[in-house]
Formats: C-alpha cells, structure tokens, sequence
C-alpha cells in the first residue's frame, strides 16, 4: 500500500500519537503519517481467496468475527496489502479509538494524515521476529506480517511461549534472556518504511479527506454543483446503472461458487453467509499473536508494574503467571482486561502471585 505524498508545509512529515496529542517523530519525510500505538490495533492474517478486493470486502466481517471480542458493527475492519498467497493483512480497531485518533489529527492540523500502526514501521522478517525495544515498551512483526505492541516485562514470556522465535533487534538491548537469540539489523529509513507500509487505516467511514480547496475553487465547485442539481435524471440513472453492476457483480460471485463449490446453494438471503464458510478457518496456531495482542494492548497502561514470568498458549486459553508488589493488582487487572473486551479470569495468591487466564473467542 503506496501513502501518498503530502503537500510540504508545516503539516508534512511522521507524527506519532502520544499522551492524547499528536508529535512530529519526523518533519523530513514527504507523506503526512500519524503513527498510531499498535496496543488499540489487532492486526490479523486473513485468507480471503477470492478474485476481487469488492469480494474480499464483503467476506471480511465473516472471515474475522470469530477472531475477534467485539461485535462486527463496534469495530472498523480495513483490508491491507496482500501477504501471501491469497492472505491478507486485516486491522481491527474500535470505532471510538478511530473517532479519538481523528480528533487529535484534526488537532494538530493532520486531518489528511495517514494512519499506519507503528508496529508496521518494522520490516517483516523472512522468519521469526523483528523486535524494536524502546524504553518500557517493544514492538513486533512477525514473519507472516502482523504485528503488536507489548510492555517490556512480557516480551520475553511472549516469545518463549510462541516457541523463541528467532529475533532480529533494534533500538534498546533485548533483554537478557533474549540477548543471545537476537540479531541486531539497520532499520531501513523512515521514509521508506512509511512509504512500504502495508496498511492504511484511514478506509471507508474514517478515508482521509482532501487538502482544502481555496476560496475561487470553492466557488467555482458551488456553480457547477447548482448547475448538477438541474441534471437529477442523470443521478437516478447512474443509480440504476450501479445496480444493474452490483447485480453482475454477485452473478459472477454466484457463478465462481457454482464453479468451485458445486454442493453450496447460491440463492436466498445468506448467500455471503455461504461464501464466508467455504474460507478457511482460523487454527489454534494462529490464534495466539492476536490473543497476545489484546491482552497486551489491555495491560499496557499497567505496565512495569507487573512482571510475567510465564506464559503458556493452549487451545484457545492464554495463561500468564504474574507477580506485583503492588496490593489491588488484581482488581486493576480485571478491570484493564474487561474494559478492552477481552474475557479473562484473574486470580490472586498469597507473595503477590497472580494468573490470568484469558480466552480469545
């Protein structure tokens, strides 16, 4: 996915979400990015084989709400760049996080800014993980081109329980249990990495809007925009037209199932209902990044305040052994975990022992 360049001014360049405002990382690079912290983003492995993106479209809430905590209609879903054969990068976030993430572009005079999860800033390794350790916190790419975003003290239970991936590392030494796994790599530049980014959150409902017209364009547009008014036949038969395309269109879909899957009835109501059941569904290996992901994006805000020291992926359970000085800790977590959506049970033991077990869907 290309981000377009932005026009130069004070506006260009990558910025990142911070504290609820929006920062300049970089007032070098052409095209107006916001990164945004990939904690509120689930970033997800899709198979979606069918022959148009409008297909893909269609299929994708059915493809992922079984992957996912919240309703469909709570969520915006937006289709990346394909990341193999006839997979596809899916983001997930919710709408009142895409509405806040606007707002602070609004802000800071960015409305046009493109929104990349930063984990996607990482290149995606031929194989295991490419890991950034900054300060508390560390982001992920996996091989298969998701991504997500940890506090620190997880990272190292995170990658023994997803089978100590081989590590490519930057920024801050990985910690030491790490150390001896990881290969430090140069970053690429962050134009590049911008521009090489294979998501685009500004989609649909939330698409990025035009650079302002100036004052004699805008005129110009309210002249021809009357003169249109008077051509009102034309809209309504580009509106049939459309139809009569929407209707070829779910032919052809109708048509490729006959093809392919001979046995699956093509009429009625729930038709796409259909189709999305003859995609692949999801295995247990790869439920684990995106469970990881939720929890991860739940407990940050908790951060160095709680130490993991085990984790363990089965079924659909991820279990994690913790310990907290701190008194509470359990309500805290109860709450960080039920007010990100993620069904989660917490227990607590004598020395300040506590297990969390949480349950992707």
């Amino acid at each position: 996915m290309t981000i377009e360049p932005a026009p130069a001014g004070p506006a260009a360049g990558v910025w990142a979400v911070a504290g609820g405002n929006a920062i300049v990382v970089d007032g070098t690079v052409p095209a107006t990015t916001l990164l945004v912290p990939s904690e509120s983003v689930l970033l997800l492995s899709v198979d979606l084989p069918l022959p148009s993106r409008a297909k893909r479209l269609a299929a994708l809430p059915f493809a992922v709400e079984d992957r996912i905590a919240d309703p469909i209609d709570a969520v915006h879903l937006v289709l990346g760049d394909a990341i193999g054969d006839r997979r596809y990068l899916v983001a997930v976030v919710r709408h009142g996080v895409m509405t806040e993430w606007v707002a602070i572009a609004d802000a800071a005079g960015i409305g046009g800014a493109a929104f990349v999860p930063d984990a996607l800033t990482l290149a995606a390794p031929v194989e295991g993980w490419s890991v950034e350790v900054t300060g508390g916190r560390a982001l992920v790419r996996a091989a298969d081109g998701t991504g997500f975003a940890m506090p620190l003290p997880m990272l190292v239970a995170a990658w023994e329980a997803a089978g100590r991936p081989a590590v490519q590392a930057l920024g801050d030494p990985l910690p030491a249990a790490m150390a001896g796994d990881g290969v430090a790599f140069p970053p690429a530049p962050l134009d590049q990495r911008i521009a090489d980014a294979p998501i685009d959150l500004r989609q649909g409902a939330y698409a990025r809007r035009r650079t302002a017209w100036p004052s004699t364009t805008r005129k110009v547009a309210m002249i021809l925009g009357a003169a249109a008014l008077a051509h009102g036949v034309i809209a309504v038969a580009d509106t049939l037209m459309l139809q009569r395309i929407a209707e070829r269109r779910q032919a052809a879909l109708q048509q490729l199932v006959v093809t392919t899957a001979p046995s699956v009835p093509t009429g009625g109501d729930d038709f796409m209902v259909r189709v999305a059941d003859l995609l692949p569904r999801p295995t247990g290996s790869n439920r684990f990044v995106p469970l990881l992901s939720r929890v991860a994006g739940a407990l940050s805000p908790i951060g160095p305040a709680l130490v993991v020291n085990r984790m363990d992926f089965e079924g659909n359970a991820l279990t994690l052994d913790c310990q907290s000085p701190e008194t509470g800790m359990a309500d805290r977590l109860r709450a960080a975990l039920s007010a990100a959506g993620v069904a989660a049970q917490v227990s607590a033991a004598p020395g300040g022992a506590l297990r969390i077990v949480a349950r992707g869907a």
